[in-house]
């Protein structure tokens, strides 16, 4: 199996029960004591497990718990998602829709997200700050029923993966209170999804540059997960 082909694959944001159960209860820690040990056995003996757990279930520590926790909130965002009754049939709708829904379930536990972000952006976690956008951009896709593999697989995941991390900022420094604000950010990066399944030769041509850029990134996290 190639690493574009692992990344085509179905699923690879396994999520342990037991390892969920400690994020949950970990979550109401976060924003006191970080996304670290701390937290981690404050919700492993608040959810009925031992510090033996935590180390067997997150061997890289908070960095682990984090990257699941977000893989949590892609599988809760989906499941919400196709349980609407009422689902926009437009792509760059259901990519709308489903990005609110995240962001609108994340919204009790936001210094967590905040955290975690911060955690992310250190350099020397690159890797797995990847592979959780990754996860993100790619449940999207797959549930608005995007599961291509041409050319257009990493166009879309590089374009999405650009439009959610800047709306997910936007989220983040907000204190209006107001959803339009984000929703307004959210509708003016989406112009450029709405592009994507109408993609000609220039189009393609013009996003080659970022594509290519996307490709290494996705095909490093695809050689890590096989």
């Amino acid at each position: 199996m190639t690493s574009k082909d692992s990344l085509h694959g179905a699923s690879y944001n396994g999520i342990d029960s037991d390892a969920a159960s400690i994020i949950e209860a970990a979550l109401v820690h976060v924003p006191f004591d970080g996304w670290g040990q701390a937290a981690l056995d404050a919700g492993a003996s608040d959810a009925g497990y031992t510090a033996d757990d935590v180390a067997r279930l997150f061997p890289a520590g908070a960095l682990d718990a984090i990257v699941m926790h977000s893989a949590m909130a892609d599988a809760a965002m989906v499941a919400a998602f196709e349980t609407m009754p009422d689902r926009p049939d437009r792509i760059h709708l259901m990519v709308r829709q489903m990005i609110l829904i995240r962001l609108d379930q994340a919204a009790q536990h936001k210094e967590a997200v905040r955290r975690g972000l911060s955690i992310l952006a250190v350099p020397s976690n690159a890797l797995a700050s990847a592979r959780a956008l990754y996860g993100t951009v790619d449940a999207i896709w797959r549930a608005a029923g995007q599961t291509d593999t041409d050319i257009s697989f990493y166009t879309k995941r590089a374009t999405l993966a650009a439009v959610y991390s800047a709306t997910l900022l936007a989220w983040i420094a907000d204190t209006s209170g107001d959803p339009a604000v984000v929703e307004g950010f959210l509708d003016r990066r989406l112009r450029d999804v709405a592009q994507i399944p109408k993609a000609t030769g220039p189009l393609r041509s013009a996003v080659s540059a970022g594509q290519r850029l996307a490709e290494g990134m996705f095909q490093m996290v695809g050689r890590v997960r096989r």
